[in-house]
This record gives C-alpha cells, sequence and structure tokens, in this order.
C-alpha cells in the first residue's frame, strides 16, 4: 500500500467525490500538497484527519484476509428493516435503534449522536441511492451493520449524484477495527456496484426479502 496517494485514491478512500476532495485540499481543510499542477496526499496524514473528525485511534496494520469478512457476518434478518419515513433523520434513528439491538452496541445512544455528527460532517449518501452511515466507537465491541429499505426515497439524504437515497447501510466498528472497517465499506460497495442487485433491493416488499438480496 503506497504512502502517497492522488486526489482519486483518497475520494475512494473517504467515500467523496473527487471535486469534494479538490475543494478541502483548496481550502487547506485537508492536508496535502503540490507537486507541479497535481495533488498528492500522504495517507498517514489522511487517516490522521480523519481520526480527528471522526474520533477513533488507528490501530496497527493486521494482514488482509479475503475470507475473514462477508456480508453474512455483519448482517441479521434481524437487522434488516423497511423503513416508512421519508426523511433522513426519522430514518437513521430508527436505523441505529435497529443496530443498537445488537449486543456488540455497548450504548445505543453514543451510536445514535455518533451517526448524526458523522453525518453533519459530511453526507454518507454515495450515490445510486445507496447511503452508508458508519462510525468507529470504543463502546461498539465487533463490526455490525443494519439495512434499511425505504418505502419513499429520503430526497433530503444528499448524495453526491442528487439521487434520492433509498438503501441505508448503517455500520459501526470499535475504534480498534480500522482495516476491516474499510474492508466492511469496500464489500458493502462491492456489493451494491450491481445494478440488478440494487434495483432487487429498490422493489423489496419485506425485509426478509431484502437481506436475502443483499446477504447473497
Amino acid at each position: 500500500m503506497h504512502e502517497i496517494m492522488t486526489i482519486e485514491e483518497v475520494a475512494a478512500y473517504l467515500r467523496v467525490s473527487e471535486r469534494t476532495v479538490y475543494d478541502w485540499a483548496q481550502k487547506g481543510d485537508l492536508p496535502g500538497g503540490k507537486l507541479g499542477t497535481t495533488w498528492r496526499f500522504k495517507r498517514s496524514e489522511v487517516q490522521r484527519w480523519v481520526d480527528r473528525h471522526l474520533g477513533g485511534t488507528s490501530p496497527a496494520p493486521v494482514p488482509a484476509s479475503p475470507n475473514a469478512l462477508t456480508l453474512q457476518t455483519i448482517l441479521s434478518p434481524e437487522r434488516t428493516v423497511l423503513i416508512e419515513s421519508e426523511f433522513k433523520k426519522e430514518a437513521l434513528g430508527q436505523l441505529a435503534r435497529v443496530l443498537s439491538t445488537s449486543p456488540l452496541i455497548g450504548d445505543a445512544r453514543e451510536l445514535e449522536e455518533a451517526i448524526f455528527k458523522r453525518e453533519a460532517l459530511m453526507s454518507t449518501g454515495i450515490g445510486c441511492g445507496i447511503g452508508v452511515p458508519h462510525v468507529r466507537l470504543d463502546s461498539v465491541k465487533d463490526l455490525v451493520m443494519a439495512l434499511g429499505i425505504c418505502k419513499v426515497p429520503l430526497r433530503d439524504y444528499v448524495a453526491i449524484d442528487e439521487v434520492p437515497v433509498q438503501v441505508v447501510c448503517m455500520v459501526a466498528a470499535s475504534s480498534t477495527q480500522h482495516p476491516q472497517y474499510i474492508r466492511a465499506l469496500s464489500a458493502i460497495s462491492s456489493r451494491l456496484k450491481a445494478v440488478s442487485v440494487r434495483q432487487s433491493l429498490f422493489a423489496a416488499t419485506s425485509a426478509a426479502a431484502a437481506y436475502r438480496v443483499f446477504a447473497g
């Protein structure tokens, strides 16, 4: 893994648009420097920036194991729900409460507050009707997620492509689980790249059906 990152790599790492990274760099909000006319960023500085803004500490790197994490290991049918509200705040609140039913969540109130704090910092709408609110907290014992399918698209959930969010994947991890956390977000993103999967989730009429589609 290279220490020097491009705008494209930082955008993929932070799950935001390249334009957002460029604007942050231009304003001096995100640490980086220009090599000629091209922006370059140090991975360690980007990670420290993330930790300052979102909380948590970076653990020592661990070897990546492709079989160590699957969507089935972090999501259960009980944490897959249909969301009735058409507003982002109510939808995120409902999903945070669903996620808090997991014994891996040590403090339900802290989780909900952290989700909203994270969202105030930067919207987690990643495009194509998908939102991925995510946090790392000391009170979380292990990586876990909840899935919400919105019957009515959340038009106030800002996404980079301006498409209203209809599928919300909420992820929580321990503060010491940065590698696992990144792999989970990557697995979710990869799963939802398939148009057929997204369309099936949008059309799901029950939580059980949505879980079967998402977990594969």
